[in-house]
């Protein structure tokens, strides 16, 4: 049997993708199963943060090995040529602690054709990513403003930015298992927005109420917040659709490759 994991952080990143899937709660980790004939995807989140993924990656394992991981959940924008409420397929990862560039396993692209091929995960100069753009992600312990958007995209050349996907990065390629990242875009390249970082508890949960109390004594953020929910909401049934997609071609793959097949 294969087995699926898909690590975000937060419930309502994954919402739309497990609408109808098993819930369950274990050690503050939340996990949504679907099984199907000769596989199980399984869906984790314990909160934001390197140290919630791997307690999230730690809970999916705890049933059996992973043959094949995503990162997934909102990421914010570090240029302005990445679109609030979009999906992108990531090339790699960059945790700014220590440098670390981890890139993702080729992606299967269906062509104008109808053809599925397999595209480097990388542009190089012998093959080039036939409709995905070279887009780097950086994980950053903390949720960056503005200014740290600037920084964060000078210093390590990348388009993207979470608190996650490094940490789910580097305990796949312990395991030599394929590792993917699709992210949903929540916030822009110049939003102003509150310091979230104040209102995420040492496990990295976000706190919820004492959130809503800070925000309904201040008006002035309440136009930024709307367009980030708003684009928050759409990004999730995007990465639902993306995640799908991903699955259904690494699916064709396998079964092209003599493996069993798999059923939504």
């Amino acid at each position: 049997m294969t087995r699926t994991a898909i690590i975000a952080a937060m419930p309502a990143e994954l919402k739309p993708l497990v609408r109808s899937w098993k819930h369950e709660r274990s050690n503050g980790v939340d996990l949504w199963r679907w099984s199907f004939d000769g596989g199980e995807w399984i869906a984790a989140c314990a909160g934001a943060g390197v140290d919630a993924a791997t307690r999230a990656f730690a809970a999916v394992e705890t049933d059996g090995s992973i043959d094949l991981v995503i990162s997934t959940g909102w990421a914010g924008a570090l240029s302005d040529e990445i679109t609030p409420s979009r999906t992108y397929r990531v090339s790699g990862v960059v945790d700014a602690r220590t440098g670390e560039r981890i890139e993702t396993a080729d992606w299967v692209v269906t062509e104008a054709d109808g053809e599925t091929r397999t595209h480097p995960s990388r542009k190089d100069k012998d093959a080039a990513r036939v409709g995905h753009p070279d887009l780097w992600l950086v994980t950053s312990a903390l949720v960056a403003d503005a200014a740290e958007k600037q920084r964060l995209a000078v210093t390590y050349k990348a388009e993207l930015v979470d608190m996650e996907a490094a940490a789910v990065a580097r305990l796949a390629r312990m395991r030599g298992i394929p590792f993917y990242s699709i992210k949903g875009i929540s916030d822009g390249y110049n939003y102003r927005l509150p310091d979230f970082n104040r209102f995420l508890s040492s496990s990295g949960k976000f706190q919820l109420a004492r959130f809503v109390l800070f925000v309904i004594l201040r008006p002035w953020h309440w136009p930024a917040l709307t367009r980030m929910g708003e684009n928050s909401r759409k990004a999730a049934c995007a990465i639902a659709a993306s995640v799908f997609d991903l699955l259904d071609e690494r699916g064709h793959q396998d079964k092209l490759n003599g493996n069993s097949n798999r059923q939504r």
